[in-house]
């Protein structure tokens, strides 16, 4: 795909989406988030694609809003309409990346601030560089949690640790990232493409429909009782049991080889 400020590449099954506003650390503006809609709707339409990778060119994967966008209104005294912002703009982008039936991999790279920070928690696994930040940052410019990140952080660090994230501020280093579990992986600066590579990659030889199935689950599993769970477990079973992968994946078991799985 040709877009201004999303790069695009397909290797081995996999989709890299790089947020190319480096000179701005990869602030969104109309532009980018239209160019990550665009691309992300491609990437769930294309049979090629098998898994996603999302990260950002530079120093940044996304420092959030460009605030420089509102600037006249701000320096106006007036207020910006952000509630329409984020119907606009983050809110279908989170809602993409979740319901995706294809895994998504966060490659943070660098800061991750505000809206930026959202996305990274949209996705189902993280990667983060050892030299990348975590920056729950709406506080300091006087705003609430938005793009999902008071409903990830809740539900990934607990209500008191999310407390403190969201009213302080303050920022977070890579190690504590990875302890809070924030992040499933702290790399190397210089590995982490590659790392991130290894782990997309093995997921594009996946069961696609099957990773895409434990997405839907694990999805609604927060937010339902137990025997909602199961009862969409048995729902979901059903369907992945009539897939080619699955058939593949048991003639594999018994015939003690490596499953060569499609995708189908």
């Amino acid at each position: 795909m040709e877009l201004k400020t999303v790069k695009t590449e397909l290797r081995s099954g996999v989709l890299w989406l790089t947020l190319n506003r480096p000179e701005k650390l990869n602030a969104f503006d109309e532009q980018m988030g239209n160019d990550l809609m665009d691309a992300l709707k491609e990437a769930e339409r294309s049979a090629e694609v098998r898994s996603v990778v999302l990260t950002g060119e530079g120093r940044a994967f996304s420092v959030g809003e460009d605030l420089n966008s509102n600037r006249a209104t701000y320096e106006g005294g007036k207020p910006a309409l952000l509630g329409e912002v984020l119907k606009r703009k983050y809110n279908p982008i989170v809602q993409r990346i979740r319901r995706m039936e294809k895994p998504v991999v966060a490659s943070i790279n660098g800061v991750t601030a505000g809206a930026g920070l959202g996305l990274a928690l949209a996705c189902d696994l993280r990667a983060a560089s050892d030299k990348a930040t975590f920056h729950e940052a709406f506080i300091k410019v006087g705003l609430a949690p938005d793009s999902g990140t008071s409903f990830w952080l809740t539900r990934i660090l607990g209500l008191a640790k999310a407390m403190e994230v969201g009213l302080l501020g303050e920022p977070i280093d890579s190690t504590m990232a990875l302890n809070l579990g924030l992040v499933n992986w702290v790399f190397p600066a210089d590995k982490l493409s590659d790392e991130v590579a290894k782990i997309a990659e093995r997921l594009a030889k996946g069961p696609t429909r099957a990773l895409g199935l434990t997405k839907r689950a694990l999805n609604r599993a927060i937010v339902v009782d137990m025997d909602s769970a199961l009862e969409y477990e048995a729902y979901l079973q059903d369907v992945a049991g009539r897939t080619a992968d699955h058939v593949e994946g048991v003639k594999a078991f018994f015939e003690k080889r490596e499953a060569r799985f499609t995708g189908q």
